[in-house]
């Protein structure tokens, strides 16, 4: 199947509306019928500032980059930036068309 994969680049510590960012994004997404998503903690990484941030085991950063994650379809996709536009989220964000299946799947 044809789809979008559409991946959001956040910073564990950030929050909207109270709710750790990829926490809301993810709620948001299944709210609005997305199927799935995962978000994956990084080991370390730095943005358009320029700062790295890794994880130490005597470290508790706090702000590594976490990417969430959605194969989904366009239609999905474009619904989906547009609610967060709406609701003002500044976030960076990847859009990729992708090529997704199930292998010996019901």
């Amino acid at each position: 199947m044809k789809g979008t994969y559409l991946k959001f680049y956040v910073h564990e510590h950030r929050r909207h509306h109270g709710i750790l960012l990829y926490e809301w994004l993810l709620e948001r997404a299944r709210k609005q019928g997305i199927h799935g998503g995962s978000a994956f903690r990084a080991i370390a990484g730095y943005g358009q500032h320029g700062v790295l941030h890794e994880d130490h085991f005597f470290e508790l950063a706090g702000n590594l980059p976490v990417e969430v994650v959605f194969m989904i379809s366009e239609e999905e996709a474009a619904q989906f930036l547009k609610l967060i536009e709406q609701e003002k989220v500044h976030v960076f964000y990847v859009v990729m068309s992708a090529e997704y299946g199930v292998i010996n799947g019901r």
